[in-house]
Order: structure tokens, then sequence, then C-alpha cells
């Protein structure tokens, strides 16, 4: 079976961090309730002001959906409004 991995790389001001983390649940919640395929999802702190979300789909076609969809629902605008500046977004597969 294979999955297909999200890999984005974004930056947020340190001083935003507590508001990045506490707007999390309400991202993966309406992620939950509105994408088909999402998985789960991984958010690593790679520096000061860097961050890597690795999110994992059923399908690159579910994956695909869902960046159609961009921040339709609160809890995903309000997580993606704290990011200051996207460094990278990859699409892999995990095997």
């Amino acid at each position: 079976m294979t999955t297909t991995v999200e890999l984005t790389r974004f930056r947020v001001s340190p001083e935003r961090a507590d508001q990045l983390l506490a707007a999390r649940p309400g991202m993966l919640a309406d992620f939950a309730a509105d994408r088909a395929g999402f998985l789960g999802a991984r958010l690593v702190r790679l520096s000061d002001d860097e961050w890597l979300d690795i999110v994992d789909w059923r399908s690159g076609d579910d994956f695909a959906a869902s960046r159609a969809k961009g921040a339709n629902l609160p809890g995903i605008q309000k997580f993606f409004d704290l990011i200051d500046e996207l460094i990278s977004a990859e699409e892999g597969t995990l095997r």
C-alpha cells in the first residue's frame, strides 16, 4: 500500500508560534471533516521561525482535491493566516 505525503515548509514569526499551535487542532478537525483521504498530520518545528507540516493522504488525487479547496473552512483559514511565508511544498509517496 502506498500513501501520498505532503511536505510543506513555512515560516511563522516566533512571537506567533503559540497562536499557530493553538490554531492547529481546529485546522486538523476541519481537514478530518472536509477532506476525503486525509489520514493525519505531524507538525515539526525546525527553527525559531521555520516549520515542516507532514500530511498523509490516501492518494495523490485526494491531496489535489484538498489543494483545490484551499482555506475553505474557518479552522483552516485561521491556521493558514498565521503563516508568514511559504518556503516549499512537495508531494511524495510513502511505501
